[in-house]
């Protein structure tokens, strides 16, 4: 999956709005809803999420955000594939948090290979060992505080949140009192995650147009 480049971003648009006048589109139960029954409306074409007995729908992606999210699927699935790490599951796949509860539906899980008995056909039941979050024009707030929030009561490891609305990027590391520190960047640029052995990522690669074809950080 490499990428080349990526076009400027399009117009926002009112895509939920759109999706929900085809004639495919089967509307949300009223609340409240079991997770049983969401699980049942959700379809692979639906964007949405189960918080607190309510279904969330969301509007499709944008480009930029896909772009971004295919080049971060690239470099971990590199170095999960060469050393057996794990699985990595991309949206919409949805992971199950007893703690809220709620069903939230991130844009990339890595579950790593002693915990994969967490994972199902369908959805990983409780926190991945590394979830990502690429923050979109309506999901500043439920990415940067409530999912952080969340992730955190949950027992999420490690929690990316990228804006490329801000060209900024927060990784938050579950300390051992169960709160999250903002993890480091060295001198160079560099981060490396503890949730997937090896992984390490200059964080201007992110912002970088077209992606960078070698991604061997130099050191």
């Amino acid at each position: 999956m490499t990428i080349h480049g990526r076009p400027s971003a399009a117009p926002q648009l009112d895509l939920l709005a759109e999706r929900r006048q085809r004639a495919s589109y089967i509307p949300p139960p009223p609340a409240p809803v079991s997770w049983e029954a969401f699980l049942a409306w959700l379809d692979e074409d639906a964007r949405a999420e189960w918080v607190d007995g309510e279904i969330i729908e969301m509007p499709p992606v944008r480009d930029d955000h896909q772009f971004i999210l295919g080049f971060i699927y690239r470099l971990i699935m590199e170095i999960v594939d060469e050393h057996q790490l794990g699985a990595v599951y991309l949206a919409p796949f949805v992971m199950h948090l007893p703690s809220r509860p709620s069903g939230r539906e991130p844009d990339l899980m890595f579950v790593r290979t002693e915990n994969l008995g967490r994972a199902t056909p369908t959805y990983v039941d409780g926190p991945a060992d590394l979830v990502v979050e690429i923050v979109s024009p309506d999901s500043v707030t439920r990415d940067q505080r409530d999912k952080l929030a969340e992730y955190q009561a949950a027992g999420v490891p490690e929690y990316w949140v990228i804006n490329p609305l801000r060209k900024d990027v927060r990784f938050y590391l579950l300390g051992e009192d169960g709160t999250y520190q903002v993890g480091a960047i060295d001198a160079n640029g560099i981060y490396a995650s503890p949730a997937v052995p090896g992984f390490r990522m200059r964080v201007s690669w992110l912002w970088q147009t077209p992606f960078p074809l070698s991604t061997a950080p130099q050191k």
